[in-house]
């Protein structure tokens, strides 16, 4: 099992960025992909951006393509999502989740807690 534990949630003024953080603890050495998904009330999750286990592959949603970017250290565990030009329409939970990577947009196996990020207006 992974533990999964965010960081780097906040309040950010419309326009500006985050960067969220995701650290990786437990059994690590499988070769997971990484990534975050994000829910508001009453909504689904909905998956934001992965990246295999090598780092070579990345996928967006076509919601945040071009404003946000993920990135992973594996020598720290740690996954990144850099949140750019961010819009009061990303205000939500987020999560990072761990899995394998052909289901990670919809069903990854090991979820953190989720961040709260709330962009004002």
């Amino acid at each position: 099992q992974v533990q999964l534990v965010e960081s780097g949630g906040g309040l950010v003024q419309a326009g500006g960025s985050l960067r969220l953080s995701c650290a990786a603890s437990g059994r690590t050495s499988v070769n997971f992909a990484m990534g975050w998904f994000r829910q508001t009330p009453g909504k689904e999750r909905e998956f934001l951006a992965a990246v295999t286990w090598s780092g070579n592959t990345k996928r967006y949603a076509d919601s945040v393509k071009g404003r946000f970017a993920i990135s992973r250290d594996n020598a720290e565990n740690t996954v990144f999502l850099q949140m750019n030009s961010l819009k009061p329409e990303d205000t939500a939970v987020y999560y990072c989740a761990a899995g394998v990577w052909v289901h990670f947009a919809t069903s990854p196996t090991e979820w953190g807690q989720g961040t709260q990020v709330t962009v004002s207006s």
